[in-house]
């Protein structure tokens, strides 16, 4: 659509990491991945299972900014507990973000710097390593820049192709580190090697601009499409449904 925001592109193409599951729990961190679950779930993955971010499993989503004590259509009860449960189970997809990120999807978004002498402490490991190895993993980075795609991450917190494999089967059988969504581009590892390679581009965006605000050589097929636009609907239910008060637009980098 040609009035679509770039925040909006996002959310879809977000939406997009999600087809094809079917009944998964979709655990989405950030606003527009959240938004992107939620649109997948009320548009082609019906059967899609998502949460409050509490404890209860939704049968209607709610909008970005509801109140703690907003109304809900409540499913069934998913305490936090349960949530290891589903993690081994294999039947989730996470959207988590990522501080760095290298060619091979090894994630970091533990420290900064040497571990034993970081210059900066971040969230620590959290969840990352047992998300990877356990169900498909997807990542969102707001502003795409070297800072983020970089050569080698300073701590992996999840786990790449490359070290899966070093690992052996116990790690790879059920590793799979699907997209990266970016202000500027979807990403994949959908190459012989499983190194990253650009999916597609948002309108306006070029190859060179990807590449330059990445920091290893990207794997870029003859034939790149454009990221897809958002449809009426989409938007309708981005704009009226989802995220009436435009979150959205406070996460993405210009």
């Amino acid at each position: 659509m040609s009035d679509a925001t770039l925040a909006e592109i996002c959310v879809v193409a977000c939406a997009e990491s999600w087809r094809g599951d079917g009944e998964v729990l979709a655990s989405p961190i950030g606003v527009i991945p959240t938004l992107g679950s939620r649109l997948a779930a009320l548009t082609f993955e019906p059967d899609l299972v998502y949460t409050d971010g509490d404890a209860f499993q939704l049968g209607a989503p709610l909008p970005s900014d509801a109140p703690a004590d907003a109304s809900k259509v409540v499913e069934a009860w998913m305490p936090f507990g349960k949530m290891f449960d589903v993690v081994w189970s294999g039947k989730r997809h996470v959207m988590m973000g990522a501080t760095q990120i290298d060619q091979f999807g090894n994630q970091n978004i533990a420290c900064i710097g040497p571990w034993s002498k970081p210059k900066a402490q971040l969230l620590g490991v959290r969840g990352a390593p047992g998300n990877t190895v356990n169900h498909p993993t997807s990542f969102w980075v707001g502003q795409h820049s070297t800072r983020v795609f970089v050569p080698a991450v300073d701590c992996v917190s999840g786990v790449g192709y490359d070290r899966a494999a070093a690992a052996g089967v116990a790690a790879t059988q059920f590793h799979a580190v699907r997209h990266v969504v970016t202000n500027l581009a979807v990403l994949d590892f959908e190459t012989p090697d499983h190194s990253m390679r650009i999916r597609s581009l948002h309108p306006g965006v070029t190859v060179d601009a990807v590449q330059d605000a990445t920091g290893f050589p990207l794997v870029v097929p003859a034939d790149v499409p454009e990221t897809r636009a958002p449809t009426d609907e989409d938007l309708r239910l981005v704009r009226e449904v989802l995220d009436p008060n435009g979150l959205r637009d406070a996460e993405v980098g210009g």
